[in-house]
């Protein structure tokens, strides 16, 4: 992953199911370019380097967007719900708004998730029969392994809007059960795939707004029956959907982000109500996709449990998924490089897909490898109204000695619409329509005290502040965990001025 970009895979996802009145159309290329992205998703900590079944980070998977049975996962308590899928729950839901454009508009829904699998192991017997092993080695030297895989799964609905917003549609979405066997060489065994059934459905309705202007749901439930009340967690998976994300486009209609509402749906915006995951807006930012307040719109939603910005893409650099968009492409590849021959084999033994990852770090050329050290591309103008105590013209270059010289981030000032800010300083939280996400996007309207000024190596500036109503702000600050704005993100707040928020985060 380069940096400051989602990383995503190349697997391609197999259809499980389908459902909807009408056959695809070329609508649906808005949902394969997202694909690479909306693979990161579906594949983030599916297996953790070093991709090896004994590593203690891989005996703890499937860690974002699960969707047990309701009666198991809330055995101990209801579920509380938030926009982000790090917790465990028994539906997911998705609230966006969407304007019609042409009078036979149509939506489109596309459920992805991971079915869990169980790979046995199982070594052939003198009586013909089979008993199941945690490892086996055959004449070849193939090592082979017990472990837990999982089959990626899709299902598409389409819905005329004229229909949907006089009813809602019900589509069940689960995966069925299913056993694979695969003989090992010289018949020294065999390797057996199970999957329990999966039973889930998905809801999609509409709420009229206004003319031409609607409110989508999508609410995806597990309708399986539970576990017995003590099942681990490992084995509820196996009734579970794992990686749970959506993507909503359709024909004829336009998506409004969520992030960056155009002025006159921002109070619709806030209504929006979104459960264990938050849509984005995906593909490319469209034409009229300025910084002018006219807000941002799109023809497709990745609706992830993972939080994103609009339009988040997989860096050109990354030659592969390395099932981890959270950590950096070069990182990962030279920890990989490093494994012993040994750990290896260990790896490969483990997934088809960790033996993938070895194969393609193993044969990468240089040029590639050296693309992946970074590029960086969210370089702009310090704007007119800010002006920083030291400019950057009198400042020595980073890597030269002496830099820091004369810089106190404790002390130091930024100029901001003509209020120098500091350590200590009072501001309200404005970030930016564009290229903030969604976490700094629920901060918009906060008060809070400035910590620190920091310079960055490229020159730019950021302001380290402490939340006026965290209260662990006191916490944060000893051990010097801030939130970071720049400066036009800031508006310094006066001894007039109120402490109460003219608007609030969602």
């Amino acid at each position: 992953m380069s940096d400051g970009e989602v990383e995503g895979g190349t697997a391609s996802a197999v259809t499980t199911g389908a459902a909807g009145d009408l056959p695809p159309d070329q609508s649906l290329s808005a949902f394969e370019q997202l694909g690479a992205v909306a693979d990161a998703v579906l594949y983030e900590g599916y297996l953790l380097y070093p991709y090896r079944r004994s590593s203690a980070k891989n005996r703890v998977r499937w860690q974002f967007g699960v969707l047990f049975p309701r009666d198991w996962v809330e055995q101990d308590g209801p579920v509380v719900p938030g926009v982000s899928g790090s917790a465990d729950s028994w539906y997911q839901q998705t609230e966006c708004l969407l304007r019609i454009r042409q009078p036979d508009a149509l939506l489109r829904v596309r459920l992805r998730y991971l079915q869990m699998q169980r790979k046995q192991v199982e070594r052939a017997g003198q009586d013909s029969g089979h008993r199941p092993v945690e490892s086996l080695l055959t004449d070849d030297g193939t090592v082979h392994l017990t472990f837990d895989e999982a089959v990626p799964c899709e299902v598409d609905i389409a819905v005329p809007m004229d229909d949907l917003l006089q009813g809602e549609r019900t589509v069940p979405t689960g995966a069925a059960a299913g056993v694979d066997v695969e003989a090992l060489p010289q018949d020294v065994g065999r390797v057996v795939r199970r999957r329990e059934e999966v039973r889930a459905s998905t809801t999609v309705s509409a709420e009229r707004l206004g003319q031409n202007l609607c409110r989508i749901r999508v609410r995806t439930v597990n309708t399986g029956p539970a576990p017995e009340p003590r099942t681990s967690r490992d084995e509820a998976l196996r009734r579970a959907l794992i990686a749970t994300h959506t993507l909503i486009g359709g024909d004829g209609v336009e998506f409004a982000s969520l992030i960056d509402p155009p002025e006159d749906l921002r109070g619709h915006a806030d209504a929006c109500r979104n459960a264990f995951a938050f849509p984005v807006l995906g593909g490319q930012p469209a034409e009229n996709d300025s910084p002018t307040g006219a807000g941002a719109v799109g023809r497709v939603l990745l609706a992830s449990p993972i939080i994103l910005p609009d339009h988040p893409r997989v860096a050109p650099e990354s030659p592969g998924d390395l099932h981890d968009a959270g950590e950096i492409d070069e990182i990962l590849t030279l920890r990989t490089m490093l494994l012993t021959d040994e750990e290896k084999r260990e790896a490969r033994a483990t997934d088809p897909r960790a033996a993938a990852i070895l194969d393609r770090v193993d044969t990468m050329p240089p040029e590639v490898f050296e693309r992946l050290h970074g590029a960086i591309r969210s370089l702009s103008p310090v704007t007119p109204q800010t002006t920083l105590s030291t400019p950057p013209a009198e400042r020595a270059a980073w890597w030269q000695e002496g830099a820091d010289d004369g810089m106190s981030p404790s002390t130091d000032t930024v100029l901001v619409d003509g209020v120098p800010l500091g350590g200590g300083s009072r501001v309200r939280l404005r970030p930016r329509r564009r290229g903030a996400d969604a976490q700094d996007m629920f901060l918009d309207g906060r008060t809070a005290e400035v910590a620190a000024v920091f310079h960055d190596v490229d020159g730019s500036v950021h302001l380290a502040v402490t939340l006026d109503d965290d209260p662990a702000a006191e916490l944060h600050s000893w051990y010097g965990r801030f939130h970071y704005f720049r400066p036009d993100e800031l508006e310094p707040l006066g001894s007039t001025d109120s402490d109460t928020p003219r608007s609030g985060g969602r």
